[in-house]
């Protein structure tokens, strides 16, 4: 695995994770399944996350739509950059 078609483009492994378009990203996407994806978010580790929670997929991005996360996933994107230090 590695890819997955469907989408407009490719879901590839790699890819960073956005919850919204043009906004900062929390994690990058480490395995691609027939059903979801695998996603590594900063300072939380790895979750699952269904195929039907991507909002879209372009420019090596991955958007995801947080209405249909599992809210355990939304509170640990809130928390994704809180190890950083601001401003250097």
């Amino acid at each position: 695995m590695g890819t997955l078609s469907g989408m407009t483009q490719k879901i590839e492994v790699g890819y960073q994770a956005f919850l919204i378009d043009g906004g900062e990203e929390f994690g990058a996407v480490r395995e691609v399944l027939p059903d979801a994806v695998v996603v590594y978010v900063e300072n939380a580790g790895d979750f699952r996350v269904p195929l039907d929670a991507v909002d879209a997929v372009h420019s090596q991005k991955v958007v995801f739509a947080p209405d249909k996360l599992d809210p355990t996933l939304v509170q640990a994107i809130e928390h994704a950059h809180d190890a950083e230090q601001r401003g250097l």
